[in-house]
């Protein structure tokens, strides 16, 4: 039987909004090219990827990428390990930052002098071992290139420099970060969790919003997110604030709150309480399959708590967080 090579088609201009959210699916299949035919747009996706959101059609001519193989050619491990080399790796300005089977960590230098060859425009590899604490900070380690971490990365047109050996940066929900990016034209806005600016930069670029209260309560990441405000031009729009949301989030100010933060529920009090009448929270949890509905309670649940209506107006999985769970965005009109 004929393998079934898969696609979605859409219109040019919803082309790349829908591969954002592919990504954040984990359903791209990055060793295709995107392809243009009567005036749409064939976007490849996995093999099992089922949708009823999109057209999704079979392609008689897929063009393909060159293989991960073209880039490990090189690489001297045995035959039996090479089937475990990754698939794919994260590319943060000039650094980059990949995720390897255990089995391989010993050929960790050969993989990361490959990586630099195929990407001679980068300088540093990081071998990254997942993420941890309230503070959500990587543990990463250089395994090839130079030994600084720091650089500038550029999204949806906005600069965003970092320390990536100390940073997280998620590229899998840039289109959330687009969408929100249109957001707010004249509000005030509070950004609670802001780390960098991940949010409050693309919104204060292309929104213009009246301002943004930005929170942060890493050290780290607040020393990035002023820098990111003067690298953007927009500090007179987004006025940083150190510390933490449950003590420093402002009463009764915002015409819209974003809580990015995954395990944020214990400071939706806050958040609820920093929104005017008619305020909008984009309200971000990991939330397992079989309690997808757990954020939309706690909304309702501490809205009535506090005496407000609310309405929920929206609810998005962004990206699969890990085996079952998904990160769920759900937008709520609070009273």
């Amino acid at each position: 039987m004929k393998k079934l090579i898969k696609a979605v088609r859409v219109k040019v201009e919803e082309s790349e909004l829908v591969r954002q959210k592919l990504i954040s699916l984990s359903a791209l299949d990055k060793s295709r090219k995107l392809l243009k035919k009567d005036g749409f747009i064939e976007i490849p996706v996995t093999e099992n990827f089922i949708t009823n959101d999109f057209t999704l059609i079979d392609q008689d001519h897929p063009q393909y990428y060159l293989q991960e193989k073209t880039v490990f050619i090189d690489v001297d491990i045995p035959d039996s390990e090479k089937k475990l080399l990754p698939h794919g790796w994260q590319i943060l300005g000039d650094i980059i930052i990949v995720t390897l089977d255990e089995k391989l960590v010993d050929h960790k230098a050969e993989v990361g002098k490959a990586l630099l060859s195929y990407y001679p425009g980068c300088r540093t590899v990081l071998l990254d071992r997942g993420i941890s604490g309230q503070m959500r900070q990587p543990d990463r380690e250089i395994i090839a290139g130079r030994d600084t971490t720091e650089t500038v990365h550029k999204e949806n047109g906005c600069l965003f420099k970092l320390d990536a050996m100390k940073i997280m940066f998620s590229q899998g929900n840039l289109a959330e970060k687009k969408r929100m990016s249109k957001l707010g034209k004249d509000e005030t806005i509070v950004d609670m969790f802001a780390g960098i600016g991940y949010f409050s930069i693309p919104m204060a670029v292309h929104a213009k919003p009246k301002k943004i209260i930005s929170i942060e309560i890493n050290p780290v990441s607040f020393g990035y997110l002023k820098e990111n405000i003067g690298l953007n031009r927009v500090g007179e729009i987004i006025e940083p604030i150190a510390g933490d949301c449950s003590k420093v989030t402002p009463r009764r100010i915002a015409n819209r709150v974003i809580m990015g933060y995954l395990d944020g529920q214990d400071y939706l009090e806050a958040g609820i309480n920093a929104l005017l009448p008619c305020g909008i929270l984009h309200y971000h949890e990991a939330v397992p399959e079989a309690i997808e509905s757990r954020p939309v309670d706690r909304i309702i649940d501490v809205s009535r708590k506090l005496g407000r209506n609310v309405e929920i107006t929206g609810r998005r999985r962004i990206k699969k967080y890990a085996p079952g769970v998904w990160h769920v965005v759900v937008d709520a009109r609070v009273d």
